[in-house]
């Protein structure tokens, strides 16, 4: 005991750093990758990768969108939807994984009623008619006529951000203000959302937030239950699917009291039913892992438009719980998963309804806590005393043991209890003190390099071993990783009706020319295409090979990409086609890239915020009328550019308000006109974030003599009329939130 009480010592000081780790006084990054990646591995290892027939999918997929159109669709179309799936197919339920928060005026009946206001007005006949048919031609309330008395769930997102932004309106909460007064229960909280139109809302059955709660390494394994907006408490889409489904049983809270400790924690919710009680165990945040069946495709598909037009078999829905979702690349509602790098939002939803009805639902309850640092104090003080005492020999063996039993009672506990035993803390405590046992005569006793360089120098030669410890992955690889790398995506503005006036070989033969080009910029440029997506074209730097100045190459090539459009503009007229304009996207940042895909079909891709940034820039070019937006990330990775600061603004699916940049040129070469130009609009700028809207207005209009073919001057003129007479709130920091994609 003397002779190793240092080694004794060291022992029991990496005991309490892992204790310290389990009992969540602090947090090792490291401990916490691992214990994803190992709850991940046990998912894979044991899910029964199963077809779950009683739910459906109807997919907004490729096919749908082109048969459709771009999504979103009249509500018309999807009020006949309704008619379609209960009083032909039969179906139970159904959930829509996305939100109705703007008006449906695409009837044309604002046009119609304007026309009755002026030019008709007089006309009694036009009256008439137009008095028939505006019941057919409001969307929305053809749409809300056709969801009421309807087992119809609705979807909304809850945001957090700094300014407080609200569309639609919310549910009665799950649980009113003041429910769990006094309980120390950390729900996810929420100051804004983005819900569905009111006379949606009020005809719906039920409506569920469709938040995940994404880990820090940017996958979905869980989903909150309960999530507290403004003090009240609302439930899921999945749980209210599943209420909506059993006849909207009541959720009651289940407490696990411990009157000794005084703990009084929320471990479950429970809904009584005809059928029995079903129990939905819940984390510290209120959260439930998602009950993942298998990768992509364990639910059935069916393409929305297969519906519309009755040509589904009535038997693959009938009494079927269906999820209206999307799989469409361009919606880009993918999220990364602990089954798959790209995963459909929609079937997250699918895997937690399928779980909550087969109750096979994994539980964290709190008393593991207490269980991981028992174990941990009983295997740790063990092996610290013990290993000192063994050969090398014995002390493989006993901890080979101890980390075989470790890993055996976390998986009996996942497999036959459904209870998640955390074992991160112990795989690696376990390592180390191995690892410090082992290493404690070479590096401490004998404190001689030699050895140690001897010891590799049986396996490698030794002029290689520090070259191996700074380089120990020497095989490219094509799997995923993270990389800071640029994305950009390109569209052709007003593409829907250039289509509609071709057939269908010019069609085709009009994208193969302008295409082409176009691609050819993008590879000059070192990038590479990623996809096409009808008319989109999306491309990225930095992968597969790395590329230091990725942002600069994306940049030079959205503008050549303009310049070549405009050069084949004489072209295009000529052969008798309408002028293409596309508005160009680029957004640089930390993405996911690699082989991503499903075992029937991969695709060396790009996936993360950063990517759908850059396709949200790209849709809001026209916003601005401006032919390229760069995110901050890019801008700051190219500072000798000269940018036009576009506006603050926020995007659909971020919370964070981010600058947005025109780029017009290397600085250097911008004439000295131009620079005095885009200093006077910064002036604009800042008058507009002060809300001096007179020294805003009148800069404004200097620049719009200067430059009057400028729309983003007559953009910002309507933006000071708008805030002259509606002004905003005083501590308006002058971000502009986008409410569509």
């Amino acid at each position: 005991m003397k002779k190793n009480a240092i080694l004794i010592g060291l022992g029991l000081l990496i005991i309490l750093v892992f204790v310290g780790n389990a009992a969540r006084f602090y947090r090792l990054d490291f401990v916490d990758q691992l214990s994803s990646f190992l709850y991940d591995y046990r998912l894979q290892l044991t899910m029964p990768r199963t077809v779950d027939d009683r739910i459906v999918i109807l997919d907004i997929d490729e096919k749908s969108l082109k048969e459709e159109g771009r999504w979103p669709w009249g509500r018309d179309r999807l009020a006949l939807l309704m008619d379609k799936l209960f009083d032909k197919y039969g179906i139970a339920v159904v959930g829509f994984d996305v939100v109705f928060a703007e008006k449906d005026e695409s009837s044309g009946l604002k046009v119609l009623q304007k026309l009755g206001q002026n030019q008709l007005k007089d006309v009694a006949s036009f009256q008439a008619i137009l008095a028939q048919i505006k019941p057919q031609l409001e969307y929305d309330n053809l749409f809300a006529d056709k969801i009421k008395n309807r087992k119809v769930v609705l979807g909304y997102y809850l945001t957090d951000q700094k300014v407080k932004n609200v569309s639609g309106i919310l549910p009665d909460p799950t649980f009113p203000a003041g429910s769990f007064k006094g309980r120390p229960i950390a729900f996810t909280k929420w100051n804004g959302y983005g819900a569905n139109l009111p006379e949606l809302q009020q005809s719906s059955a039920s409506s569920g937030h469709f938040n995940p709660m994404v880990d820090f390494d940017g996958r979905v394994r869980r989903v909150p239950m309960l999530a507290e907006y403004d003090g009240a408490y609302y439930e899921s889409l999945s749980l209210a699917m599943v209420r909506t489904l059993l006849g909207y049983p009541k959720v009651l809270p289940g407490f696990a009291e411990n009157k000794a400790s005084g703990y009084s924690g929320l471990e479950w919710l429970e809904l009584i039913t005809a059928g029995g009680k079903l129990k939905i165990p819940v984390d510290s945040d209120v959260a439930t892992y998602v009950p993942y069946r298998g990768k992509q495709g364990s639910f059935r598909y069916i393409s929305i438009a297969d519906v519309l037009h009755e040509r589904t078999d009535p038997l693959l829905l009938k009494d079927k719980i269906v999820l209206l979702g999307t799989t469409a690349p361009g919606l880009m509602d993918m999220r990364s998963t602990p089954v798959s790098e790209v995963y459909p939002g929609v079937e997250v939803h699918a895997n937690m309804i399928s779980g909550i009805l087969d109750q096979n639902l994994k539980e964290k309850p709190a008393y593991m806590l207490g269980a991981e640092v028992s174990w941990l104090l009983l295997i740790g003080i063990t092996l610290s005393f013990l290993l000192p005492m063994f050969s090398p020999a014995k002390a493989i063996l006993a901890s080979v043991f101890v980390l075989a039993a470790t890993i055996g009672l976390s998986l009996i506990t996942w497999h036959y209890g459904n209870i998640l035993l955390p074992a991160a803390n112990s795989l690696v405590m376990i390592a180390l003190l191995f690892a410090l046992n082992m290493s404690y005569g070479y590096f401490v006793e004998s404190r001689t390099k030699r050895l140690i360089t001897s010891l590799f120098g049986k396996y490698v030669p030794s002029e290689l071993v520090d070259e191996m410890s700074k380089n120990p992955e020497q095989v490219v690889s094509m799997e995923g990783e993270s990389r800071e790398m640029t994305i950009l995506f390109s569209d052709v503005r007003g593409f829907t009706s250039i289509s509609e006036g071709l057939n269908p070989k010019e069609l085709s033969h009009l994208m193969n020319e302008f295409l082409t080009p176009l691609s050819r910029v993008i590879s000059k440029h070192h990038g590479k295409v990623d996809k096409y997506m009808g008319d989109c074209i999306m491309a990225f730097w930095g992968a597969p090979k790395p590329l230091s100045d990725h942002a600069r190459h994306a940049i030079l090539a959205g503008i050549e990409m303009q310049a070549t459009l405009k050069a084949l503009q004489p072209y295009f007229k000529e052969r008798g086609w309408p002028e293409i304009h596309i508005g160009v996207g680029i957004n640089s940042g930390r993405v996911s890239v690699g082989n991503m895909g499903s075992e029937v079909r991969v695709a060396y891709t790009v996936m993360g915020d950063e990517v759908n940034l850059a396709s949200r820039l790209e849709g809001i070019t026209k916003k601005y009328g401006v032919g390229i937006i760069v995110g901050e990330n890019t801008r700051n990775a190219v500072p000798d550019f000269l940018y036009r600061e576009l506006d603050l603004v926020q995007v659909v699916g971020k919370d964070k308000p981010v600058e947005i940049y025109e780029p017009i040129g290397l600085a250097s070469e911008v004439s000295k006109a131009l620079q005095d130009e885009i200093k006077l609009f910064h002036e604009v700028r800042r008058y507009y974030r002060r809300q001096d809207w007179d020294q805003a207005e009148l800069q404004l209009m200097n620049l719009q003599r200067m430059s009057p073919e400028t729309a983003l001057y007559g953009i910002y003129t309507e933006r000071v009329n708008h805030f002259r007479k509606t002004p905003p709130p005083a501590n308006w920091d002058g971000v502009y939130v986008f409410q569509t994609k």
